[in-house]
C-alpha cells in the first residue's frame, strides 16, 4: 500500500530527485533506461518521466520540490479512489461508467479526425451573392431587438476652446471638414468619423454618460445633431441613420452571423457527405457488414 509522504521526509528526497532531473537531464534523454518509478499504488506506478515535462524551465529547487510533492499525493489520491471505486461500485455501475467513457474517446477521436478533414476539404470562403442571397430569402428571421444608429461622434474636453468650429465641421462634413477634423484629433478624447457603421444604441449610451434609456428617443433619431455634456466631458454627435427594434436587421450589421450559419451549414453538408462516402468505400473493400436476423 502507497503512504503518503510527509512534507519532512520528503523534503530532502525530493529536492535531489529535482536536482537529479535538471543537472542530469541530457543523459536521462539520450541514454535508454528503463522506466525509473517515482511511487506505487497497488498495481500503478508513477515514473520520473511522467513529471519531468510538466517541470516549468527555471523553476527554482524548492518550488520543484513543492510541486513534485503535490503532484505525487495528488496522483496517489486518485488511483487510491479509483481502486477503492472499483471495489465498491456495482458492476452495473461500472459498466456504466466503462460504456461512457468508450463513447467518450471515441466522439473525441472521431471529432477531431472530423475537424481536420473539413478543414483541409471544406471551402470556408463566401460570396457576397450567397450572403445576400440567404439575407433575402431569411430577412424576417433577422428583426433586430434592440435599435442601431450611424453617426458621427466627437467627445470634447471641457475646457476646449474652439468648439464651434468642431460643430460646423462635424455638422458638414465635406471632405476638407474631415482632413481638418482629423488635423486636431489628438485633442479630442473620443471620436467616430465612420458614420456607414451600424452601432447598437446601448453602446452609443455607454460612451455618452448624459444619454439614457429613457432619453434616447429625443435625441438617436435620423439626421439629428445634439450636443450634451458633463462635468467629464463635452458630446457632439450627427446621426446619420437609425434602426429601430423590430425592423429588420442592414446586412452590412448582421454578415458576420450569415456567414457563421452558412459556414456551419457547410460543414454539416460536408460531413454528412463524407460519413456516407467512408460507409461506401467500406462496403465496396468489404470491410463493412450488416447481419440481418429474421426474427
Amino acid at each position: 500500500m502507497f503512504i503518503f509522504l510527509s512534507n519532512a521526509r520528503t523534503k530532502g528526497f525530493l529536492s535531489f530527485f529535482v536536482v537529479l532531473l535538471i543537472v542530469s537531464c541530457g543523459s536521462f534523454l539520450k541514454e535508454k533506461e528503463e522506466k525509473e518509478p517515482l511511487a506505487r499504488v497497488g498495481d500503478h506506478y508513477l515514473y520520473k518521466e511522467d513529471i519531468l515535462p510538466l517541470l516549468r524551465k527555471g523553476i527554482s529547487h524548492e518550488d520543484s520540490a513543492s510541486f513534485v510533492t503535490n503532484y505525487i499525493n495528488n496522483w496517489a489520491s486518485k488511483q487510491l479512489l479509483l481502486d477503492k471505486a472499483k471495489i465498491n461500485l456495482q458492476e452495473e455501475k461500472l459498466a456504466e461508467f466503462d460504456a461512457l467513457v468508450a463513447d467518450y474517446r471515441t466522439d473525441l477521436y472521431t471529432r477531431a479526425y472530423k475537424e481536420a478533414l473539413v478543414s483541409q476539404g471544406s471551402d470556408s470562403l463566401v460570396s457576397q451573392s450567397q450572403l445576400k442571397s440567404f439575407y433575402e430569402r431569411e430577412k424576417e428571421n433577422f428583426k433586430l431587438k434592440e435599435k442601431l444608429v450611424q453617426l458621427r461622434f466627437i467627445e470634447l474636453p471641457t475646457e476646449f476652446l474652439n468648439k464651434g468650429e468642431v460643430i460646423k465641421r462635424l455638422k458638414s462634413f465635406t471632405e476638407e471638414d474631415m482632413v481638418y477634423l482629423d488635423s486636431i484629433g489628438v485633442q479630442f478624447r473620443k471620436l467616430n468619423f465612420n458614420d456607414s457603421i451600424w452601432i447598437r444604441a446601448s453602446r452609443v449610451i455607454e460612451e455618452i454618460p448624459p444619454l439614457t434609456f429613457d432619453n434616447q428617443d429625443r435625441y438617436l433619431k435620423k439626421s439629428q445633431f445634439f450636443e450634451l455634456e458633463d462635468s467629464i466631458g463635452v458630446y457632439l454627435a450627427r446621426i446619420n441613420d437609425v434602426r429601430q427594434v423590430n425592423e429588420i436587421a442592414p446586412l452590412s450589421f448582421i454578415e458576420p452571423t450569415i456567414k457563421q450559419v452558412l459556414l456551419s451549414r457547410r460543414k454539416l453538408d460536408y460531413i454528412r457527405k463524407l460519413e456516407t462516402e467512408l460507409i461506401d468505400e467500406a462496403i465496396k473493400q468489404n470491410e463493412f457488414e450488416v447481419y440481418v436476423q429474421d426474427n
